[in-house]
């Protein structure tokens, strides 16, 4: 339990550090303030370089290093890149070879997920191809090829989570649905809880079910619970022993956004026009008459997640609108369209929060705004990169690096 004590006391030594895909707190926080604001193709463009195929994942980023996962889908190819955090030069790349069919999406190419790191290592999850650890160098340390197929017809997306000396990893969706704490060190199955998995999606099997959620670990009072969002319902694990502390009905099949955690509610959202709802944290068994706190039968599509900020909740659906909710009442405070030149206002990516109270997003136009987190709205830039931008904006050292289908680029300047 040490371990897990230490990695969520502050987290002073990642401050400049983005080490997984919704940062050292996994909800979207930033602990840095003063961010670039305003940037275009050419403006603030500290540097960009030319990604070899197009893809979804977010980077991640550690000291002088930036670490993203990319398919060469012509070549079987799955890899994590490497480059340096000042030059964009890229300095290796790691990986393995999977030619054997695998359903996706055509908007969602292999290796959607986004590495994970404590500056030692490197987890990457590459979906049937299985899961992989490197070294900084790119040196295997470990892999697991043992943990069977990904099958859904919009193929998988989760990414690991790192905390203390594990990892936590959502194997699914689809039938194999697997929640996996393994050790860090080893790669070695700590412990493991299989869900109800479900209908792949395919042709005369219409019941689309799945979670793409990644798992949040946070303290409420006295114990640690590992949060998680399934199709239907949402729980919480013991991250030590992984067993199931509480469950909680009133979601629905399709689970696209992860939980968010703040004031010992944990909130949770579905995508495809489901479910949204908060949970208070700490109980025990079913608490879905004792412990929820409010509940939304439909809310409007999204696939990107939320953040959390002084007591209200922001999050962009899938058309480009800001939502702005309470998070103790789930009232709706204001909705806002997002308005860029790019050819579309469609929105995949998911939300991040400075330090200082401000929202950083990208849509699949290549448009990235800024907007105040605040009960009353207000936009601050608009900035266009001219490609297509799926993965989410991540934060080092007063920079913001952005990965979009061409190329990745790193944004400095105030």
């Amino acid at each position: 339990m040490l371990s897990l004590l230490l990695a969520f006391c502050p987290l002073l030594s990642f401050a400049d550090n983005w080490p997984m895909w919704r940062g050292a707190n996994g909800d979207g926080t930033s602990s840095e303030s003063n961010l670039p604001e305003k940037w275009s193709q050419t403006e603030n463009v500290v540097w960009k370089v030319a990604l070899p195929d197009r893809g979804n994942s977010t980077p991640v980023v550690w000291g002088d290093k930036v670490f993203v996962t990319q398919a060469i889908e012509k070549e079987g190819k799955r890899l994590l890149l490497c480059f340096d955090k000042k030059t964009g030069k890229q300095l290796w790349d790691a990986g393995t070879i999977y030619k054997e069919p695998e359903l996706t999406h055509a908007t969602n190419p292999y290796c959607s997920a986004s590495p994970a790191t404590d500056g030692e290592r490197v987890v990457v999850f590459f979906a049937s191809a299985g899961v992989f650890c490197y070294d900084m160098n790119g040196k295997e340390l470990w892999r697991r090829t043992d943990l069977g197929k990904q099958h859904h017809i919009w193929g998988n997306g989760t990414s690991p989570v790192l905390a203390g000396d594990r990892v936590f990893l959502n194997f699914g969706p689809g039938e194999n649905t697997v929640m996996y704490c393994f050790d860090k060190k080893t790669g070695k199955t700590l412990w493991q809880h299989k869900e109800s998995g479900g209908a792949s999606g395919e042709a005369g099997n219409k019941s689309w079910l799945g979670s793409w959620s990644d798992p949040l670990l946070r303290k409420s009072g006295s114990r640690y619970e590992l949060l998680m969002s399934y199709p239907g319902r949402a729980c919480a694990f013991d991250p030590m022993s992984g067993k199931e502390l509480w469950t909680c009905g009133g979601l629905t099949p399709l689970v696209y956004n992860s939980p968010l955690f703040a004031d010992d509610i944990g909130i949770f959202m579905c995508g495809y026009g489901g479910a949204a709802m908060a949970v208070k944290l700490g109980g025990s068994g079913d608490v879905t008459e004792k412990n929820r706190v409010w509940h939304l039968p439909r809310v409007q599509q999204r696939i990107g997640s939320g953040v959390i900020h002084e007591g209200h909740h922001y999050i962009l659906t899938d058309g480009g609108v800001v939502e702005c909710r309470n998070v103790k009442t789930g009232e709706l405070v204001y909705q806002e369209r997002l308005k860029g030149p790019g050819p579309t206002g469609q929105n995949w990516s998911s939300l991040v929060l400075s330090a200082d109270g401000k929202c950083y997003a990208a849509n699949q136009g290549g448009d990235c705004f800024v907007f105040k987190a605040s009960p009353q709205f207000e936009s601050l830039s608009t900035n266009s990169l001219g490609e297509k931008v799926i993965g989410s904006i991540a934060v080092s050292d007063g920079h913001l690096f952005i990965r979009g289908h061409r190329n990745l680029w790193c944004i400095g300047g105030k």
